[in-house]
């Protein structure tokens, strides 16, 4: 079985169309991807992003009339730069049959299960459709609160105030075996090769910033519950400070695609043989 994931596309078109080329030469028998997939969401005011935008889903249109019944079958959860109008768009693709949307949902594949999930801790930036708390509503210095910021859908102030991250997965993953579970995330774990932002010597009101930025409740629910891979993405020096896209927490294999460079990112795995996954800059 061989899968693709890529992460952290923000809408541009080279990229994409190196995936959608990958996809039509390997074949892969899923695709999975990882959120920040369109442009953003401010710089939409201009008629060349929402082209943009439209191009992204048009492309799967014409990859599955290309592909036929080789078409991958293709896992996309949304990130916190997409912004959960988003949504609209994404479940129309849905019904097109193009995708399967994952944000916490869950589905078999083959012998195995797909879980989806948005979420990330709150960040410095203003869009908080995909940020949540993680664990208690403490907030890292120089981030701002989920209850402030803006959004582009409505949300219950109590749901804001009082749901987290560690919460939700509890919801999510029920109470069943998951050593076939593979996890759609767009946080990384807390603390691990796949967190680690270039914060190196910043400090808030004399407070210095932790360099890593991923979510603690992932963390935890990835060491109790042991998935056997979880996916990542949103941090993209991440890798190139580490010097490493993987990670094992126990029995758990732990990748990220995100990537700060010009290039597609693009990582190729057989859920069979985590071992020999590889990531390849294109």
């Amino acid at each position: 079985m061989t899968c693709f994931f890529v992460s952290d596309m923000h809408g541009r078109e080279d990229r994409w169309k190196k995936l959608f080329a990958k996809i039509e030469e390997g074949l892969p028998d899923a695709v999975f991807l990882g959120g920040d997939l369109f442009p953003d969401l401010i710089s939409l005011a201009s008629e060349n992003e929402i082209s943009k935008e439209a191009f992204l889903l048009a492309g799967f249109a014409g990859l599955k009339k290309q592909m036929k019944d080789r078409y991958p079958r293709i896992f996309l959860i949304l990130g916190n730069e997409d912004g959960t109008r988003r949504e609209a768009q994404v479940q129309e693709a849905e019904s097109a049959g193009l995708l399967e949307y994952m944000h916490n949902r869950k589905t078999d594949f083959g012998p195995y299960s797909v879980f989806g999930y948005s979420f990330v801790p709150p960040t410095p930036y203003q869009l908080k459709d995909w940020e949540r708390y993680d664990v208690s509503r403490y907030i890292d210095p120089g981030c701002i609160s989920p209850e402030e910021g803006m959004r582009s859908v409505p949300v219950p102030m109590h749901k804001i105030r009082y749901e987290t991250i560690q919460n939700d997965l509890t919801v999510l993953s029920g109470d069943k075996a998951l050593s076939k579970a593979i996890f759609l995330f767009h946080s990384p774990p807390y603390k691990t090769n796949l967190d680690r932002a270039a914060l190196d010597g910043k400090m808030i009101d004399h407070v210095p910033l932790d360099v890593h930025v991923g979510s603690i409740a992932i963390k935890r629910f990835i060491e109790k519950r042991q998935p056997l891979l979880t996916l990542h993405g949103h941090v993209h020096e991440s890798a190139s400070i580490t010097g490493s896209w993987k990670d094992k927490i126990g029995e758990t294999n732990v990748f990220g695609a995100a990537h700060n460079g010009p290039e597609l990112a693009l990582l190729r795995f057989d859920p069979e043989n985590l071992s020999q996954a590889e990531r390849a800059l294109i």
